[in-house]
């Protein structure tokens, strides 16, 4: 494709990640949604609507439309696996909303159809603009080898939410824990061994759960939780000084560096919107460009960050039919 080509966009799901993805859009050039299809019609079309696209009534008819360049799956987890690999097989990139599925089975099954479509997990840490200012100024600046992450969000979360089904993989885990299990993976690598504690709530998710994990470089630690609130922001560790990212650092933008030697550095550069956009844009040249994976969020990075999360509801007792 040409540096300019314009990718159009097919939408599968109608919840509040898709008007997301749906209102950053306007953002990224070169780029529009053509169609929209969930499992909730009414939804879906009120989504088409809103954003000036076709309200398609089959998923099938979704992936038979020969315009539509890349799909964006924003439907419950315990669905991304079958939704992807079809997207996959018809020839479409995908860009799959986090959890990117609900084990690593499903994820190891996604990829060998990932060998030449464009597949990434839509995990949007690291294309917030503070987050790669970030790492552009350690390269100038470093603060050496990151050797303990901290991190922790906890939200109290309604009772009709989807997050507290079993049957659509929910639970804080999936939902939640997933940001913190990247963040320990960008900066310590795969994890040798996670330990996990929770509290299982009367749907058999994790209500609440703490995890602890081992990497050859460094460990982490992190809370992630549905029935209360609470926010540890994260921190990371270095050689020689202290970053920290306040709230939910997932969506930064503003951070905090403190070197040892008494030097204190803050970048901020806030993001516009929702912030869907960049993950989106970035998705865009890589589709333009005809690559088959990201340099920033890798297919082994979503592999090392859904291992974690396998062990860790293994650790608490939590399992899916996906897990059967």
């Amino acid at each position: 494709m040409p540096d300019t080509q314009t990718i159009q966009w097919g939408i599968a799901g109608s919840g509040d990640a898709a008007q997301r993805f749906a209102n950053a859009m306007q953002y990224v050039p070169n780029a529009f949604i053509t169609d929209v299809w969930s499992r909730n019609p009414q939804t879906s079309a009120a989504l088409a609507k809103s954003c000036g696209a076709i309200h398609t009534q089959s998923f099938d008819a979704l992936l038979a439309n020969s315009k539509i360049d890349a799909i964006y799956i924003a439907t419950l987890p315990d669905s991304h696996a079958s939704i992807a690999t079809a997207a996959l097989q018809a020839g479409k990139a995908v860009l799959c909303e986090k959890p990117v599925t609900v084990n690593s089975r499903e994820l190891e099954a996604i990829l060998a159809f990932a060998k030449s479509c464009l597949f990434m997990e839509a995990m949007k840490p690291p294309f917030f603009p503070v987050y790669r200012k970030l790492t552009e100024h350690l390269r100038r600046d470093p603060i050496g080898h990151i050797t303990h992450v901290k991190s922790g969000f906890a939200t109290l979360t309604q009772p009709h939410h989807p997050s507290w089904r079993r049957e659509v993989a929910g639970g804080s885990l999936l939902g939640i824990g997933v940001y913190h299990a990247f963040l320990s993976v960008d900066w310590l690598g795969a994890a040798n061994d996670v330990q996990a504690h929770g509290v299982l709530a009367s749907s058999n998710v994790d209500a609440f759960a703490t995890v602890k994990t081992s990497h050859e470089i460094g460990d982490a630690e992190w809370f992630s939780g549905l029935d209360r609130n609470a926010s540890a922001g994260a921190t990371l560790v270095g050689e020689h000084g202290t970053i920290t990212m306040p709230g939910t650092w997932w969506r930064p933008d503003t951070i905090t560096l403190q070197y040892n030697d008494g030097r204190l550095v803050t970048l901020h550069e806030p993001a516009v919107g929702s912030g869907f956009q960049y993950e989106t844009e970035h998705f865009c040249d890589l589709l333009r460009y005809g690559a088959t994976e990201s340099p920033l969020m890798t297919h082994a990075h979503s592999r090392a960050t859904m291992a974690i999360l396998d062990r860790a509801r293994s650790g608490i007792g939590v399992q899916f039919a996906a897990d059967l």
